[in-house]
């Protein structure tokens, strides 16, 4: 019966660098006795245990060679003092001993019995009939059994986690999930342990308040802080991980009760909070914070727009959540993020869009010119067995390295409302032509509405001749009046779309758009008037 269980036996030389942890998840000790094949029966001792791993040994002293968490297997053939020996057992952190009858004792000891309940290590007892290569085989059958468990379920959690993370309000439904898939409550709070968002069932005042007393441990406001803690509060499991970014933000947890996988399931968590939280980095904060003291002292737009990482030009986006909650600064940021911008306006206060600032895409690929060409005499080298391109022929490769704007898409959980790309100096008309874009796509349910640039026919109209003659058309109405009529005409005259996008009663807008027509002394009816009406409204 003296045979390893695993590759380390007592048999050989202590191991100088012992494993810091198990392999695989702990296997509760009544999973074990629930083994009917193994004739397996606790006869003394506690009834909860967790096995970390299965060792035989008969040496009368076998301290040396246990890591902690063993069942340990003897048959007792060195036993002679059954209170030191189960006394080094418990100081060696054994989580239980299974005692073979036969061929060295025919029954258990009492002594033995008595030294176990005293001392609170479980003692089962092993028929002569069960080898104990059998139980060890059993118990490593069961850890398989409870791995396969655990990567199911760390793989459930991470695919929900990063549903959560796709979501329109990435942070509080990560937090969300997280608290569901743990069983517990979920925060995300700031180095001084202000709670930004939560999630999950609220722990007790004082669980509450040891969190926070953790969080503050692992916040990274000052060298050598640890990235995560734990403790236990009244029952309740504290923990806190440090998120990446160097914001001083913590993702802190209580739960009623610690699983396997919960660890790695928060670590998840962390790296996908870590991504949400940080600021984007397509532009140095420091040219942003540089172009911020600028325009303070007085410089211009034009001035500082290359201080972002771009002179333009420059799409403005307004955004509100499709659902109508609320948007806070890290759910704005997300969607910045998503658009590929770090300058991003949720300050504003309750009820108010969250205003983006988009510069142009990437910077196409040029093709460099040879000695003694200018730019635009640089054309391609055809390859073997191509044509030379004609200079004067634009090529598929001459239209996808042609600068193109970036293009805001269609993000999901909101209502997105956008310019057309703008000069620097153009950004507060852009801003008004994004909110009148937004209110077009509440009032049509549309995900996005892009305002068109000045094309075809108005386009063939000298710009300056244009704007005096819509000034002269438009005079007799107020800027009100004015804005409903150009919404009551993108939306082609609906009174219902109108008061929705306007935020007024249909009434409202009918008294309105009748007063128009009073002021102008013009046909509303007439698709003429319309035509020219929207022409000069587009004007200004």
């Amino acid at each position: 019966m003296d045979e390893p269980s695993m590759p380390n036996s007592s048999a050989g030389a202590p191991q100088t660098t012992p494993p810091t942890g198990p392999p695989t998840p702990p296997i509760p000790l009544a999973e074990l006795l629930a083994r009917e094949e193994l004739g397996l029966r606790r006869i003394a001792g506690p009834a909860d245990a967790d096995l970390l791993w299965v060792h035989t040994s008969e040496m009368a002293d076998p301290y040396p060679y246990l890591l902690g968490g063993e069942l340990l297997l003897s048959a007792g053939v060195l036993l002679t003092d059954p209170d030191h020996y189960v006394g080094r057992l418990v100081q060696a952190g054994a989580a239980a001993l299974g005692f073979g009858v036969r061929p060295v004792h025919e029954t258990v000891p009492a002594t033995l019995i008595e030294a176990c309940d005293r001392q609170g290590l479980p003692l089962l007892e092993v028929p002569p009939e069960t080898p104990f290569t059998t139980i060890a085989r059993a118990v490593w059958r069961l850890m398989a059994e409870a791995r396969h468990r655990e990567l199911r379920r760390v793989t459930r959690a991470q695919q929900a986690l990063a549903t959560a993370a796709a979501r329109p309000d990435p942070v509080p439904a990560v937090l969300h999930q997280l608290a569901t898939q743990l069983g517990g409550r979920a925060a995300l709070l700031t180095a001084r342990g202000q709670e930004l968002h939560a999630a999950g069932r609220r722990p007790d005042p004082e669980a509450a308040g040891a969190l926070t007393r953790l969080a503050r441990v692992v916040a990274r406001e000052r060298p050598g802080s640890p990235s995560s803690a734990t403790d236990t509060h009244g029952g309740t499991h504290l923990s806190a991980y440090a998120l990446g970014g160097g914001e001083g933000l913590v993702l802190a947890l209580a739960t009623r009760q610690r699983e396997s996988g919960d660890h790695t399931v928060a670590g998840i968590a962390v790296v996908l909070l870590s991504l949400l939280a940080a600021p984007h980095q397509g532009a140095d904060a420091a040219g942003r914070s540089a172009a911020l003291v600028r325009m303070l002292l007085g410089a211009s737009p034009a001035e500082v727009a290359p201080l972002l990482g771009s002179t333009g030009p420059w799409t403005v986006i307004h955004a509100r959540r499709t659902d109508g909650a609320p948007a806070d600064a890290l759910t704005a940021g997300a969607l910045g993020a998503s658009l590929g911008t770090a300058l991003v306006d949720a300050e504003r206060g309750a009820g108010e869009a969250v205003r983006v600032l988009l510069g142009p895409g990437p910077e196409p690929d040029r093709i460099a010119a040879r000695p003694g060409e200018t730019a635009a005499q640089a054309r391609p080298t055809a390859l073997p067995g191509e044509t030379t391109p004609d200079p004067a022929r634009p090529t598929a490769q001459a239209v996808e390295r042609a600068p193109d704007p970036a293009r805001p898409t269609p993000r999901p959980g909101w209502t997105l409302g956008a310019s057309a790309p703008t000069p620097v100096t153009a950004l507060a008309a852009a801003d008004a032509v994004a909110a009148r874009a937004l209110a077009h796509a509440r009032a049509t349910r549309a995900p996005l509405t892009v305002d068109a640039p000045t094309g075809g026919l108005a386009a063939l109209v000298p710009p300056e001749q244009a704007a005096a003659h819509a000034r002269a058309l438009l005079a007799p109405l107020t800027a009100p009046l004015a804005d409903t009529l150009r919404c009551w005409l993108s939306l082609h005259g609906s009174w219902d779309r109108t008061a929705v996008a306007l935020g007024v009663h249909r009434n409202t807008v009918r008294q309105r758009i009748g007063r128009c027509g009073e002021l102008l002394a013009m046909d509303l009816d007439d698709m003429d008037v319309r035509t020219e009406l929207w022409f000069a409204l587009r004007q200004t």
